[in-house]
C-alpha cells in the first residue's frame, strides 16, 4: 500500500464513520454534534476529490470540487436555526449545475438517450404529489427538481456514451442524489417518516462520495 492508497482509505473511511455518527446524532437530537459532523463529513469527501492523483480532466476535477464546496455551504445554511431553505437550495442548485457541466464535458453532443425520459416521468410524478404542499416554495423547489433530474440525465449520458467504470460510479452517485432529495421532499412537505434521516443522509453522503470518487481514472479501488 502506497501513501496515496493510505490517504484514500483514511478519507473514505473517515467520511463513512463521520456520516454514520451524524445520522445517530440527528436521531438523538444532539445538535452540537450535528453542527460538527455534517461539515466534517463533507470535508472528508472533499479530501477524496482533491487528493485524486490522476483526474479524468483538470476541468472535471475543478467543477466537482467546487460543487462539493457549494454543497457543504448549502448544508450549513440548512443547519441554521432559521432553516434557510431557499439559500440552501440555491447553493445546491449551483452545485448541480457544476456537476452537469462536469459530466457534459466528458461527452460529445448527441441525441439524448430515451432512458432519460424515465427520469422525467419520475420527476413528474414526484412533483404532482408534492405540488399541493409546496405553497410559497413552489417555484424554487420546482426549479431545483428540474436541475437535479437534468444532473442525473447528464450522468446517464456519460455512462451510455463511454461505458467506463468511473461513469457508472458518477451515475450511481447522481441517482442516489435523486433518491435523497425525493425522500427529503416527502418527509418535509408531504408525509414525515421515522427513517427519514437515515435514508436522506445515507443516500446523500453516498451520492457525494461517489461523485467525488468519479474524478479518479485509475482502478475502482484506488
Amino acid at each position: 500500500m502506497n501513501l496515496t492508497q493510505f490517504f484514500l482509505i483514511l478519507f473514505v473511511g473517515g467520511a463513512c464513520i463521520s456520516g454514520v455518527l451524524h445520522i445517530v446524532a440527528e436521531y438523538r437530537e444532539q445538535r452540537e454534534r450535528v453542527y460538527l459532523l455534517k461539515p466534517l463529513t463533507m470535508v472528508l469527501i472533499l479530501a477524496v476529490a482533491i487528493s485524486a492523483p490522476v483526474p479524468v480532466s483538470t476541468f472535471y476535477k475543478a467543477a466537482i470540487v467546487l460543487g462539493l464546496v457549494l454543497s457543504m455551504m448549502g448544508d450549513i445554511f440548512l443547519m441554521l436555526p432559521g432553516k434557510e431553505l431557499v439559500a440552501g437550495l440555491g447553493h445546491f442548485l449551483i452545485a448541480h449545475l457544476l456537476y452537469i457541466t462536469a459530466f457534459s464535458s466528458l461527452t460529445a453532443w448527441s441525441i439524448p438517450s430515451p432512458w432519460g425520459l424515465l427520469l422525467v416521468v419520475v420527476g413528474g410524478v414526484a412533483y404532482w404529489q408534492l405540488s399541493p404542499y409546496l405553497h410559497e416554495l413552489k417555484i424554487p423547489v420546482t426549479l431545483y427538481m428540474g436541475v437535479i433530474l437534468l444532473m442525473a440525465w447528464a450522468a446517464l449520458e456519460v455512462w451510455i456514451q463511454t461505458g467506463q467504470t468511473r461513469a457508472a460510479v458518477a451515475l450511481l452517485g447522481a441517482l442516489l442524489f435523486v433518491i435523497s432529495d425525493a425522500a427529503l421532499g416527502v418527509n418535509r412537505f408531504w408525509r414525515p417518516f421515522k427513517s427519514a434521516n437515515a435514508l436522506i443522509l445515507g443516500t446523500y453522503y453516498g451520492a457525494q462520495l461517489l461523485i467525488a470518487y468519479s474524478i479518479r481514472t485509475t482502478s475502482l479501488l484506488w
